[in-house]
């Protein structure tokens, strides 16, 4: 099993799909850190040499950021927009939609699980 990155690649992929499986490499990537190793994208992961995983590796760090680096950087830019104040960092604080979704139906995954609010009884005030 390959090991690229901080993750293990599985052996019975494709090495073009199997390195979508670092965060930060989708497909496209993919196919060019292959043809600028010159390996050929249709081999599986298993029958990948020593050497061949070595240059992939070598381009991957030296050439992209991936992983743990490229989470906080996303992070980061997430705490900058909270902290000038921005709308976008505003929704982001408060745990709703950011890119101008509708929240009145739908947004669930943002807002999380229903809140039901309990109604009192209008008769609760009443004598008689």
């Amino acid at each position: 099993m390959a090991r690229i990155a901080g993750v293990d690649l599985p052996n019975e992929k494709k090495v073009k799909i199997a390195l979508t499986y670092i965060y930060g490499i989708g497909l496209t990537t993919a196919l060019q850190v292959l043809e600028k190793a010159k390996i050929d994208p249709e081999i599986r992961v298993k029958d990948l040499s020593e050497e061949q995983v070595h240059e992939i590796r070598t381009i991957i760090s030296n050439d992209l950021k991936v992983e743990g680096a490229l989470r906080t950087e996303f992070q980061m830019n997430i705490k900058r927009l909270m902290d000038i104040g921005s709308y976008r960092g505003l929704r982001h604080r408060r745990g709703l939609p950011v890119r101008g979704q509708r929240t009145k139906t739908n947004a669930r995954s943002r807002k999380g699980p229903r809140r039901t609010v309990s109604r009192k009884k209008a008769a609760v005030g009443k004598k008689g």
